[in-house]
């Protein structure tokens, strides 16, 4: 198993320094490279019920009407399950939108699985985003010699090494447009099936890296709802901002030979796979989840759904050069017609001054607000954890509640991730949830940051359910726990009588409260409070 990329000490320095330079910045964005290179428009299969899987729902979506079925994917190697057997089941059409796509393990697994499914004849749509590519993940590229499957990269760096330094100072002389990001993430399956949520393609998102485990949720998708998420897909494949990989690749890379090179190492790689000390292979050819989801035995809920998509050209329609879509507004007027309650989970919390508006509005109408986010020692970004520290003392003065996951969960039941992987205390928090009054649901790819708002294109349901809702609260209420979660709270410092922080939690079966911010080092602490003076609060 592949361990994850671990910030050298120049990405480090050039990460903070890149970002200023992006909101120093000003000016057009230039169009990626390879813009002028040909490609052919295309749109999604749109015949399911030509298919088995088309057919296996048709009954039920007759009987629902404009209704859509859902099932929550919570646990992490589930989720891993279900892609690789609703990949393996396609038959017609497969498209593949994601912001990571790692060549670990499970991506790699997952790449055989595509790779297979095209050999089957099935047509194969993959586009990813180029934000966060590491060595290894371009092994994807040799798929693009198929003759069934095409891949896009949106928003390319002219650069395709893996030089932090070579990248970072590409994004600071370009920052412009290569700050802007596809943060979607999207399968769908012969036009009949989808899978949308906050999960990248990677050990990590799966729970299966004991080095590092995030805790996720996706959610299974039929019926007229699936038709929708294929048309969002449409819009950014045939964008401006996706680029065909052959415009970017060496012809070399994409020689058929390589492919077949390729193939022969994922065959033998997923005959050998067995990731955190489960055959997670022997546990695909089972079939499960994915067997209960068709057979009725793990039921879906049925309700009706509202996609949520930013436009591709995200930026021109924040400028106000061109009419599109922003999901924000959709999630703004959800918030306002918020009578009592308000959960939110994002790994990511920093509001900016319009989003406080907006909570302060809710609690002046005495909506309980209760946030989870994750804490300094299990921050995945430790910039983005500088800016939510502005707003924790605001956001507890008005008297919402604040919890921060802890990186070694006293009780991982609810967490997703197993207590073998538990143990080694590398969890943080990734899933992206909002829940209204107990009756609705996002779910999706959009984070309680300024630069979901404003920066990145995202991707989302609305769900109308109470009983998904309930579903949510529960995992809430779990990841939540003493045992699992800091609560955090306000006192007055004894000496000048300012407010001051502190965090709550349980250890050992007894209640314990930190007075200095709960860090893997001290070291840590420190660069989280030089990291806070920097004015990069648009950019997180």
């Amino acid at each position: 198993m592949r361990a994850p990329i671990r910030p050298t000490p120049i990405k480090r320095l050039i990460g903070p320094l890149a970002l200023v330079a992006a909101a120093a910045l000003s000016g057009c964005a230039t169009l990626p490279p390879g813009s002028d290179y040909p490609k052919t428009y295309s749109t999604a299969f749109d015949h399911p019920a030509e298919t088995r899987l088309g057919r296996q729902f048709a009954d039920a979506r007759a009987q629902h009407g404009t209704d859509s079925g859902f099932r929550l994917i919570a646990a992490g190697a589930e989720a891993f399950l279900i892609r690789m057997e609703m990949i393996n089941a396609a038959e017609r059409s497969l498209d593949l939108q994601y912001y990571i796509f790692h060549g670990d393990e499970t991506g790699r697994l997952l790449t055989a699985a595509v790779l297979h499914a095209a050999d089957r004849g099935v047509r194969v749509r993959i586009l990813v985003d180029d934000a966060e590519t590491a060595p290894g993940d371009e092994q994807i590229t040799a798929l693009a010699a198929h003759q069934t499957i095409e891949l896009r990269i949106f928003n390319p760096f002219a650069y395709r090494g893996h030089s932090e330094f070579v990248r970072g100072l590409e994004f600071t002389f370009d920052a412009p447009r290569l700050d802007y990001r596809m943060h979607n993430k999207l399968l769908v399956v012969d036009g009949a099936l989808a899978l949308v949520g906050g999960r990248n393609i990677g050990d990590q998102y799966f729970q299966m890296d004991p080095q590092s485990q995030f805790a996720d949720d996706d959610v299974f998708a039929a019926g007229p709802v699936v038709g929708q998420l294929s048309a969002t897909f449409d819009d950014y494949w045939n964008s401006v901002m996706s680029i065909p990989v052959q415009a970017l690749a060496g012809r070399e890379v994409l020689h058929p030979a390589v492919l077949e090179e390729h193939r022969e190492a994922l065959n033998q790689e997923s005959q050998q796979a067995k990731a955190a000390n489960i055959d997670y292979m022997k546990r695909v050819t089972e079939g499960e989840p994915f067997n209960g989801l068709l057979s009725g035995r793990l039921p879906l809920v049925w309700a009706r759904a509202q996609v949520l998509c930013d436009s591709p050209d995200k930026k021109k329609v924040e400028s106000g050069t061109m009419v599109g879509n922003l999901m924000r507004r959709e999630v703004v007027d959800a918030m306002k017609q918020v009578q009592s309650e308000l959960l939110m989970v994002s790994p990511y919390l920093v509001p900016g001054d319009d989003w406080m508006r907006l909570l302060t509005q809710l609690r002046g109408r005495n909506v309980q607000i209760r946030a989870l986010t994750n804490s300094l020692e299990s921050s995945i970004e430790l910039i983005a954890h500088a800016g939510y520290m502005h707003y924790r003392i605001p956001l507890l003065e008005q008297g919402a509640e604040l919890f921060e996951i802890r990186s070694l969960l006293g009780n991982p039941r609810g967490s997703g991730e197993t207590r073998s992987i538990a143990q080694y205390g590398n969890f943080a928090l990734h899933a992206k949830l909002f829940v209204f009054d107990r009756q609705r649901v996002f779910i999706g790819s959009m984070n309680f940051d300024q630069r979901s708002m404003h920066l990145n294109t995202e991707l989302g349901l609305l769900i109308d359910s109470p009983a998904i809702a309930q579903q949510v609260a529960t995992r809430f209420a779990a990841m939540t726990q003493p045992a699992n979660a800091y609560k955090v709270t306000l006192r007055k410092d004894s000496i000048d009588n300012r407010p001051r922080l502190a965090w709550t939690t349980r250890e050992n079966g007894a209640d314990v409260t930190y007075q200095s911010e709960p860090a893997r080092s001290s070291w840590q602490r420190f660069e989280a409070g030089f990291l806070s003076t920097l004015p990069v609060d648009d950019e997180l």
